[in-house]
């Protein structure tokens, strides 16, 4: 391990925007010959922290010091003039370009004021043989090649322009077993190298096999920093969601008593699995049971839901209702047969910002009836007014457009949209992100009550204690696959954490 001063340091990092203070206090140090890994749970400012590293952002308050020189990066380009280069998770070059022009692009080897293209490839070539441990055309365009040759051809391009530092954020999200080896091998060899990488992930396993130290940040502080091998994994877990477990333990648990027994089958999962997204599961669902869905940022929960609605194809597996003994093959055919779908993406993929209430809480029972059966104003104007009696939606009218709702509110005509469908599995990804403890307990009291009504759910939470609360069993996924699932007559913090942390 080097004991080097750091060769990048930033300290008391405070960045805000308008109501949202999203980095406070926070202190990073990079040293040469490391990995060190930036890890937090969504919304801890893992991607601010970067965005103000690299230029995106402009400090609000603290400093940033190279090779203990204070130095201001108010661009992206000031940034790697520094010698601080990015690869981000989507590859963000050129895939109708060569491997070789993508390397070189603005930087280009020229001969009497044209691109000497001999030269270019000849040096991408080398570029990509020596640092990379890679040989491949470099005339071909990028987009002939996989995504995990992509990723090396962007970090081969980052480390042509003099890097020091360089930032892999989330590089193996979208890579299998094989090709993350092959990234970690390169990342081994910049170490040895003098490289620091900074490692933004959210997979624990492949941050303990890589990195020498970790940053933690949560809610935008910092939870600390740590040498990796110091750090076990129950410890890391802990800091990222900032609970001790004796206080998580005092939380109250719906009693066993207090639901009726549950029913038959309502719904199985055999060895489904999608590639890059999660491995092959089993799960099963009751009538009137709420399976939740727990796990880190990254384990696999969003996948799971979006096979069971039939949002995302299946590589392998299948799944069954037990009343048909047919399949889900799409989201119109879920709706259908009764399986409703809150996605986490509230904004992006629940609500229409520029409708009003009314127009939203229907839209989802109007696809249902089809185009030429049109719900009447009038009925309308009766649905969405139960509705927001109901779930208790402020302000409560229905002509109100929705942008200008709180997110609470937001999410509770989500609800009423779906609940009007009258679904028999409701699948709920993260419906209490991002509101109030006020809203957060009447949609836990409304998936309590409509489970012993004999609706089903499909719980998915970061919130540990909100999972344990409403579900009857829990399935724990970690790295995209199922660990464990945990009944609940043993369910409980500890057991939750220590599945999750693995190892």
């Amino acid at each position: 391990m080097s004991t080097q001063m750091p060769i990048l340091q930033m300290t008391g990092i405070h960045k805000r925007f308008p109501g949202v203070k999203a980095l406070s206090g926070v202190n990073l140090r990079l040293f040469p010959g490391e990995v060190h890994a930036l890890m937090g749970e969504n919304g801890a400012g893992k991607s601010t922290l970067i965005k103000v590293l690299t230029g995106v952002y402009s400090i609000d308050e603290g400093s940033v010091e190279m090779e203990g020189e204070s130095i201001a990066v108010r661009s992206p380009q000031e940034s790697q003039a520094a010698g601080i280069s990015t690869v981000y998770q989507e590859v963000n070059l050129c895939p109708n370009l060569s491997v070789a022009e993508n390397i070189f692009i603005g930087r280009e080897p020229r001969r009497l004021g044209r691109i000497h293209w001999k030269e270019m490839n000849r040096r991408a070539a080398e570029l990509l043989l020596e640092r990379m441990n890679l040989q491949i055309d470099v005339t071909l365009p990028l987009q002939s090649y996989s995504v995990a040759v992509q990723q090396l051809v962007a970090i081969a391009r980052a480390l042509n322009i003099s890097a020091k530092v360089l930032i892999l954020d989330e590089p193996t999200s979208s890579l299998d077993q094989n090709e993350v080896e092959q990234l970690f091998r390169i990342m081994r060899k910049l170490k040895q190298d003098g490289l620091a990488i900074l490692f933004v992930t959210h997979f624990l396993d492949q941050m303990y096999e890589i990195s020498d130290r970790v940053t933690i940040l949560r809610g935008g502080e910092p939870a600390g920093e740590y040498m990796v091998a110091e750090l076990s994994r129950l410890e890391l877990v802990l800091k990222m969601i900032g609970k001790e477990l004796d206080l998580l333990e005092e939380l109250p648990q719906l009693a066993a008593e207090d639901k009726n027994s549950l029913g038959d089958e309502l719904i199985r999962a055999e060895g489904l699995g999608r590639r890059g997204g999660i491995e092959p599961f089993d799960l099963s669902i009751r009538k009137g049971e709420v399976v939740g869905l727990a796990g880190l940022l990254g384990s696999g929960r969003t996948e799971a839901a979006r096979l069971f609605f039939g949002a995302d194809k299946p590589d392998s597996g299948h799944i069954t209702l037990a009343a048909s003994g047919g399949g889900i093959h799409s989201p119109r055919e879920a709706i259908a047969r009764r399986i409703a779908f809150c996605s986490e993406n509230r904004k992006t993929e629940g609500i229409i910002g520029d409708l009003t209430v009314r127009e939203n809480i229907i839209l989802a029972l109007q696809a249902k009836e089809g185009m030429f059966r049109t719900i009447s104003r009038k009925r309308q104007e009766e649905l969405a007014e139960e509705y927001i009696r109901i779930l208790n939606i402020n302000p409560p009218s229905p002509e109100h457009l929705i942008r200008n709702l709180s997110g609470g509110n937001q999410q509770k005509v989500l609800l009423a949209r779906w609940l009007l469908t009258k679904p028999e599995l409701f699948i709920l990804d993260e419906p209490t992100r991002g509101i109030d403890i006020g809203a957060k307990a009447e949609i836990q009291k409304l998936v309590l009550t409509l489970s012993r009504q004999g609706m089903s759910f499909l719980f998915i939470s970061s919130e540990l204690e909100e999972v344990l609360r409403v579900s009857d069993r829990i399935a724990i996924l970690r790295d995209r696959r199922k660990v464990k699932e945990i009944s609940d007559k043993d369910m409980s913090q500890q057991q939750m954490m220590q599945a999750i942390a693995g190892g």
